[in-house]
């Protein structure tokens, strides 16, 4: 298998593959910070907005800022906006901000693709207020990502080294024993985690298919890697291993590992 790259340059058909699912837990992950309103916040890896749209929804910031590496995903987040907050494409390991300027850092569903975490979670404490937030959530890529765990087991069935893109031997940081070790590495004090869970609700099976054709991410870009022979043998994997009600829906479960600390 040659080496797969993956791509992370148009926000649309990641928005159809992993946005729908990054808004539920979204909810779910600020009605457990219950943070204040009116804060001044950045988000660290906004990707296409999903968190950005659902902060504004729980507690309207004052100041809202977002990063991410990605214009693709950047110029996804502005369009669903709509002209509120501030986005800008940058390294989230070089953050230009000043010292101090933030009361909530917060990064969704991106800590595991930052090349140097240790750097970028010095930067997101260098940033913040004394006494602010640093709060994160990942995907339990090796328990229940459900809609991954069935692509990738199905893919290592006929292609082993597809393990070696899976995220949930790829990231290992996406653990709570090992996300609670990085920040306090980083200085973050009083240091909490928790699981988040929501259902993800595929209307058919074309419904959880598709989104893997977008080649937005390391699965579809395995998938956009492959010929249509290999092609045609995965997508018959999976349908035979999903677990597809008679209606023709299949009903999954997505769970997240939050971490919240104080600077």
């Amino acid at each position: 298998m040659n080496q797969v790259q993956d791509s992370w340059n148009q926000g649309d058909p990641y928005e159809y593959f992993m946005g729908r699912w990054s808004r539920l837990v979204a909810h779910e992950f600020l009605l457990w910070l219950k943070i204040a309103p009116h804060s001044f916040c950045l988000e660290v890896g906004c990707g296409t907005g999903a968190l950005s749209e659902t902060i504004y929804e729980y507690f309207r910031p004052e100041q809202f800022w977002a990063i991410d590496p990605s214009p693709g995903f950047i110029a996804k987040a502005k369009e669903r906006l709509k002209g509120k907050g501030n986005f800008v494409v940058g390294n989230v390991a070089k953050l230009p901000f000043e010292n101090g300027y933030f009361d909530l850092v917060v990064s969704g569903l991106a800590l595991n693709f930052f090349p140097d975490l240790i750097a970028a979670l010095y930067e997101m404490k260098r940033v913040s207020k004394k006494n602010g937030n640093i709060v994160a959530y990942v995907w339990d890529y090796s328990g229940r990502m459900d809609m991954l765990r069935y692509f990738w087991d199905a893919a290592s069935s006929i292609d082993h080294n597809s393990r070696l893109l899976d995220e949930g031997v790829r990231f290992p940081i996406c653990n709570s024993d090992t996300l609670s070790k990085e920040f306090k590495q980083a200085g973050i004090s009083e240091v909490e985690t928790t699981m988040l869970d929501v259902e993800t609700k595929f209307e058919s099976f074309d419904d959880y298919w598709t989104p893997f054709l977008g080649g937005q991410g390391p699965a579809p870009s395995y998938v956009a890697s492959l010929s249509e022979e290999m092609q045609a043998d995965l997508k018959d994997q999976v349908f035979n291993s999903l677990p597809i009600e008679s209606d023709g829906s299949i009903k999954l479960l997505a769970r997240a590992i939050a971490i919240r600390g104080r600077v």
